[in-house]
């Protein structure tokens, strides 16, 4: 009898629409019921691995529906002895005030005192038992039900094939020596399927999962750290005799564990890859293995040959555009770009205004602590040979040493985006939002910045902007910061590296940033998940973490971080609470 072997998962929920993804043990036609409704699909195969995308059509607006999943008309989902809810598929509403979870940086590793003591409490795990009843939160209503989120973005660091657990390193030891290349670190397809087994198995996340959207971006660890920071580090990657099976594997389990769900009915309509799978006519199981590791492999040599980036809609309150900012990058001796021509002629037809809010997802922070965003850009113009090749050699080696490779290292991309959002806000690419808000992770810590018109912009009499601008960032999920590290990130964090970032920066010939910015709230070091509410043309923003009671390490209560409210433009501040980027 055909089994489940991971999900299922509920990834994208659209109107009337919801997509289930499930991985089972052998080829078999999975089936969901949810109440009148039913929908189907056979199996296909990657590495030997089955997998199935189904999507439920016909579902009410707004509502969730219970549902039930078959393998060969066996049901296998609920589980019948599961002490959770019963699963639900929600659709979502497009005249519903958009509630949205998002975060990064999860590690997998036990759900107990050690786990706890070494890696802190997972928190989306805390917020699968909240959202489950089992657990309580300091933030629950005395009357009524909770509302959960329509969705849950996950902004990077799904999985961490680098920085592998005992579990982890366990299964690879029992396929290769430790000793060979890469040694802990993830090898190929087999290795990966496992790693998504391990972060997505334990039960309550699992039924968080198989009840709750979900939306996904790769950052570095989902690859390997400080992926396609330059040029040289990809060359020295790329002399290995381990590199190219590991992102050719990296990049097809990627496709297959999380970007098939992030596609909408659109997406897929036009998607090479998925259009392979619904053409597919006859009894035999489709193997996908050569389609998507062919596509891997021109994805190093082409950025353009597929796009990971998304976006979503929700009516005329939101629209989320979802970038891809670490495989499109540009990275030649002439030039450096964080995403390419083609990612940002995709972004440009993307980033406009006729809704109430844009939301810009980004595995790394659009704007940094501004000490470091000037630190990240005169690395950038050092390792570029501004001063001299053997000055050249120095800022490489520093780049890739601390991780300068955000958005503030590629600054030809940086400045391009902020003139596309200067744009939305002020009111010359529709009508302008009342917040472009920039949600990302990556960092090990969590805050709140705002962005405003430069000084400079002011007195040429540049068009007012009208929007806010916003960067909230919320990471980790589960993998916090030493506390040794945690010092430095605060002193950056601070206005008094401002001035010795721009310092930095102005020595070295770098341009004035097209806007400031400040700390609204921040930062902190918990591991947590963040909620974002629309409330017209306002949000609000919620980060909650888990809490061990009574010594049950298995049964965290969810404890709020930080509440902020972000008021609509006509009542909001015109310059930065703390800290100027620029000026």
């Amino acid at each position: 009898m055909p089994e489940l072997v991971l999900g299922p998962l509920v990834r994208c929920a659209e109107a009337t629409s919801v997509a289930v993804w499930v991985e089972t043990d052998v080829h078999t036609r999975v089936t969901v019921r949810a109440g009148d409704v039913e929908a189907s699909a056979p199996t296909f195969a990657v590495h030997g691995h089955h997998y199935a995308l189904v999507v439920v059509d016909g579902l009410p607006v707004g509502e969730p529906t219970p549902y039930e999943l078959s393998l060969d008309d066996t049901v296998v989902w609920p589980l019948a002895d599961s002490p959770y809810p019963a699963p639900v598929l929600p659709t979502i509403d497009p005249e519903t005030p958009l509630r949205m979870a998002f975060g990064s940086c999860r590690t997998s590793v036990p759900h107990d005192e050690e786990g706890n003591s070494t890696h802190g409490i997972d928190a989306l795990r805390a917020y699968g038992l909240r959202m489950a009843g089992v657990a309580r939160s300091t933030d629950d209503p005395e009357e009524g039900e909770i509302r959960w989120p329509d969705l849950v973005l996950f902004l990077g660091d799904q999985v961490y094939a680098d920085e592998t657990s005992p579990q982890m390193r366990e299964f690879i030891a029992s396929r290769r020596s430790l000793e060979e290349p890469p040694g802990t670190e993830l090898k190929d397809y087999e290795e990966y399927a496992h790693l998504y087994r391990l972060a997505w198995s334990d039960p309550a996340t699992r039924w968080l999962l198989s009840t709750l959207p979900s939306a996904m971006i790769f950052d570095d660890h989902d690859v390997r750290d400080d992926w396609n920071t330059s040029l040289s580090w990809l060359r020295d990657m790329q002399a290995t005799s381990w590199w190219h099976e590991r992102i050719v594997s990296g990049l097809t389990s990627y496709w297959v564990y999380q970007h098939l769900g992030n596609l909408g009915r659109e997406e897929r309509d036009v998607d090479p890859v998925w259009q392979h799978v619904v053409r597919h006519d006859g009894p035999d199981e489709l193997d996908l293995t050569d389609v998507l590791d062919g596509l891997s492999e021109r994805v190093q040599g082409d950025p353009t040959a597929y796009r990971y980036s998304y976006s979503r809609t929700f009516g005329t309150q939101a629209r989320l555009v979802v970038v891809d900012s670490r495989a499109a990058r540009v990275l030649q001796p002439e030039r450096r770009s964080i995403v390419d021509d083609s990612e940002l002629a995709w972004l440009d037809e993307r980033l406009r205004g006729d809704v109430d809010h844009l939301l810009i997802g980004t595995s790394l922070p659009f704007f940094l602590a501004s000490g470091l965003h000037h630190l990240e850009a005169f690395n950038e113009a050092l390792a570029s040979g501004r001063w001299g090749r053997r000055a050249g050699r120095v800022g490489e080696r520093l780049r890739r040493a601390v991780d300068m490779e955000h958005w503030a290292a590629f600054q030809e991309g940086f400045r391009r985006v902020s003139d596309m959002v200067i744009e939305v806000a002020a009111g010359q690419r529709g009508e302008a939002p009342g917040t472009v808000t920039f949600l990302s992770g990556d960092v090990h810590h969590s805050y709140v910045a705002e962005a405003f018109s430069t000084r400079a912009r002011e007195r040429e009499g540049a068009p007012a902007l009208r929007s806010r601008l916003l960067q909230a960032v919320c990471s980790p999920i589960r993998n916090p910061l030493p506390r040794g590290v945690r010092v430095g990130t605060a002193f950056l964090s601070r206005r008094v590296a401002a001035p010795i970032g721009r310092a930095a920066s102005l020595a070295i010939g770098v341009p004035p940033a097209p806007l400031r910015w400040g700390y609204v709230e921040g930062p902190w070091f918990d591991n947590n998940l963040a909620t974002l509410e629309v409330e017209g043309r306002g949000l609000r923003m919620w980060w909650a973490r888990g809490e061990v009671v009574d010594g049950h390490h298995d049964l965290p209560s969810l404890v709020e971080v930080a509440d902020i409210t972000v008021d609509p433009p006509a009542t909001a501040p015109s310059q930065p609470r703390r800290e100027v980027a620029a000026t």
